[in-house]
């Protein structure tokens, strides 16, 4: 499975802020959005992204605070990026190792996407689910064996 199935079956709707918006703006489209990341993009391009991580973080910094902070500030200048090719199995090891929740899905220079830890996962399950049904019924349909005495 590749990532791409993953965003055919998700959506790729795009959540994004600029460098220059503020914190608070960037927590109130990911509450509104119910959504734990947003995309950093600047003249077209992707330049950061911005999760609840990091504004937890923020806030702890503050005491609680945003105050005026731009997204540029507190944001990860260098996201993990995976292409639609990607292996869902090499997504599932980058994630890991990175300890990153979300990642864009870049086709070229092209931001076509961000899949979660959470699409991966319940990819993965429904692969799995379905490769245990065809199991099962291939294992209901085998033939009885012949006896061997004689």
């Amino acid at each position: 499975m590749k990532v791409s199935d993953i965003l055919r079956v998700k959506g790729n709707a795009l959540f994004t802020v600029t460098p220059e918006n503020t914190l608070w703006l960037a927590v109130q489209s990911m509450a509104e959005n119910d959504i734990g990341s947003v995309v950093v993009m600047e003249h077209g391009a992707l330049v950061g992204m911005l999760t609840f991580r990091e504004v937890i973080k923020t806030l702890y910094r503050n005491q609680g605070q945003l105050g005026d902070q731009k997204v540029r500030d507190v944001m990860n200048p260098s996201p993990l990026t995976v292409s639609p090719q990607t292996d869902v199995n090499e997504v599932r090891r980058l994630m890991l190792e990175s300890h990153v929740r979300y990642v864009p899905v870049m086709d070229g220079r092209t931001l076509i996407g961000v899949i979660s830890f959470y699409d991966v996962a319940k990819a993965v399950l429904e692969e799995q689910s379905f490769e245990n049904r065809m199991l099962k019924a291939y294992i209901r349909d085998w033939p009885e064996q012949e006896s061997m005495s004689g």
